[in-house]
């Protein structure tokens, strides 16, 4: 293993160049899997050692090697990037900071040595973002935990060699404990052997297996993780590092789009111009550019404050803003590049067009981004009422998380909130306030030297957006769909 990372990742970007540099053309297939040849040139450079504890042969977990290999691998596949994004932040780092010494080394020593994956089973068909009713149930028996129930939407689905399953401990009245138990299931072990029912044929993500999974296992007690205080918050601190390391697969994603769009505009000629020399061009563009920005801040932020190490399980606030803004930027990115594409981009083989349904999905899974913006605007305001301050620009001036930015940003959010706002309101909030947090981290990473030009850019974008949400959250609508609406409401009646 080249213990040098700084080579380790130039070599590791040589490869994926060379693996997908042919892959998509005009003859390309539906079919969009890795061959076999292919994935195990990819996985011979071991790039889930990143996520290893150095005694057991790995990198050492740290957070900032972790992101740089997701966005290396985003930058020519977000579908990789998300199955090493599932392997390390939602198998190997909880199982290295909550998995008995007595399975480690030997889960660990798979995956370096034998490129096995892993993935965590939490979403049920009937409940979906309500985790804490899952169904899934486990009762000990003797030295061992019997798991049953049904889970789906498992990205690696059928591929992945280990699980982490989630579940709640059933008594002997069949009554389920509010609390969550996570276990570790080998699928080598046929009683461990989790039954795939249906694999999904999903739109995009095309390198990533999901399905329906059926649970009847009995694991061996030492594979129970072992949460430092409850279950519940064991699985929010799992999924809070996850969200605050999601801007690793945006990082490579949205610097490809910026790449691409810059050099398509610069070749594409028009009127007898550049396309780039057009002005609503080079605002477009400087979108891309501020997204850009915004998630290389975000990646130096959570490089800081997100290793297993650190217990992020009251971290909501900040996971919810990296998770949501980090992948809604992915998507304007694409939808930015391929509409400068033109006609081009509705070609199958344009990254930008395959961009638009790949990073969509991101905006869903892990929590849809309206909630999560919703989530914000509520945690926000329940600060506030703490304080008793709700004159949001009087209250982020001295919050750690806003109290650099928020000045620049005064004429906007210099306002008073009123309590009982609607769902809808929240959710405005919840994105002006992901705003204003990001800004936070944008200035933090230009005190450290990144590139000043890009940072007051970024700053200019992100203000025009904030302003543009400010005055949607002060239009007053309260508007309701109509579901019996098919009376008088066909145009052609009365033509």
């Amino acid at each position: 293993m080249n213990n040098n990372f700084s080579a380790y990742i130039t070599n590791y970007k040589k490869i994926l160049r060379e693996v997908f540099k042919n892959r998509f053309n005009d003859e390309f297939s539906v079919d969009r899997m890795l061959t076999k040849e292919e994935l195990d040139k990819i996985m011979r450079e071991v790039p889930l050692s990143v996520a290893i504890p150095s005694e057991y042969g790995g990198r050492g977990a740290k957070v900032k090697e972790c992101l740089a290999v997701l966005s290396a691998a985003s930058y020519e596949s977000l579908d990789l990037s998300l199955t090493f994004g599932i392997n390390i932040a939602l198998f190997l780092e909880p199982v290295a900071k909550y998995g008995r010494e007595e399975i480690k080394q030997n889960i660990f020593t798979n995956f370096l040595k034998h490129q096995q994956m892993g993935g965590l089973m939490i979403t049920e068909p009937d409940y979906g973002s309500d985790a804490l009713n899952m169904q899934t149930w486990n009762q000990k028996v003797d030295h061992s935990y019997q798991l049953k129930g049904i889970k789906h939407w498992q990205g690696l689905t059928g591929m992945a060699d280990y699980w982490l399953v989630t579940s709640r401990a059933k008594d002997e009245r069949g009554n389920l404990s509010r609390d969550i138990d996570i276990f570790v299931s080998e699928e080598s072990k046929e009683d461990q052997k989790i039954v795939v029912e249906k694999l999904y044929n999903n739109l995009g993500l095309k390198l990533i297996p999901y399905g329906l999974n059926k649970i009847d296992i009995v694991v061996p007690e030492e594979n129970k993780l072992t949460p430092k205080t409850s279950g519940i918050k064991m699985l929010l601190d799992i999924l809070h590092r996850s969200r605050l390391q999601f801007p690793g697969m945006a990082m490579g994603f949205v610097k490809r789009m910026l790449d691409e769009a810059i050099k398509h505009c610069n070749h594409r000629i028009v009127s007898k111009k550049k396309l780039i020399d057009l002005d609503q061009v080079k605002y477009q563009i400087s979108q891309i550019q501020s997204a850009f920005t915004i998630i290389s801040a975000m990646c130096h932020h959570s490089s800081n404050m997100s290793g297993i190490d650190q217990d992020v399980a009251g971290e909501g606030i900040q996971a919810n803003v990296m998770k949501a803004l980090s992948t809604d930027l992915m998507h304007q990115s694409s939808q930015t590049f391929t509409q400068l594409s033109g006609a081009n981009g509705y070609r199958i083989n344009n990254i930008g067009g395959r961009g638009i349904m790949d990073s969509r999905a991101f905006q869903i899974f892990e929590g849809s981004n309206e909630m999560l913006y919703s989530q914000i605007g509520e945690m926000m305001i329940k600060l506030m009422r703490r304080k008793k301050e709700f004159n949001i620009y009087s209250f982020f001036e001295k919050h750690p998380l806003a109290d650099k930015a928020s000045s620049f940003f005064k004429n906007e959010i210099n306002f008073s909130l009123s309590l009982g706002l609607s769902q809808r309101k929240l959710v405005d909030l919840g994105r002006v306030f992901s705003r204003i947090i990001a800004s936070n981290y944008v200035l933090d990473l230009g005190k450290k030297g990144f590139r000043q030009d890009l940072v007051n850019q970024c700053l200019e974008n992100i203000k025009v957006e904030i302003s543009s949400l400010v005055g949607a959250f002060h239009t007053d609508n309260n508007t309701t769909p109509i579901e019996e609406y098919d009376d008088h409401s066909h145009w052609f009646q009365f033509v």
